[in-house]
């Protein structure tokens, strides 16, 4: 019984929740797994539409360089046609405010969105 309710809720909130996990660990292809074909992102140096394949390592270096030390979820919800997240994710280098926005695509959930703003 516990593995189907595991499973009925992973498939409504895992995604977001896996990308909360990744940013938490700072696993960038933990988090590129749930990357759209193309995603917007926005980085403090640089913002533009990537490839799956390019996102991944633009992120990857992201992480990298500032040194990921954790994620501070400050609210997470829902949006027309997926869900969303807000938090601080905490680094080396200093903090970033994180937003992610995930669309339903398919039947799964996937990142459209991520923007990383520098918190002074």
């Amino acid at each position: 019984l516990g593995t189907v309710l595991l499973l009925s809720s992973f498939e409504t909130q895992s995604a977001i929740d896996g990308v909360i996990s990744a940013l938490r660990s700072g696993n960038s292809s933990q988090l590129s797994a749930y990357f759209d074909d193309n995603v917007e992102l926005t980085l403090p140096d640089k913002s533009d539409s990537y490839s799956k394949a390019q996102a991944q390592l633009i992120v990857k270096d992201f992480f990298g360089n500032n040194g990921v030390k954790g994620f501070e979820l400050k609210h997470k919800g829902d949006s027309p046609g997926g869900h969303f997240c807000i938090g601080t994710l905490q680094t080396n280098a200093g903090n970033f405010r994180t937003n992610v926005f995930m669309k339903t695509k398919s039947g799964r959930e996937v990142v459209k969105e991520i923007r990383f703003q520098s918190i002074d």
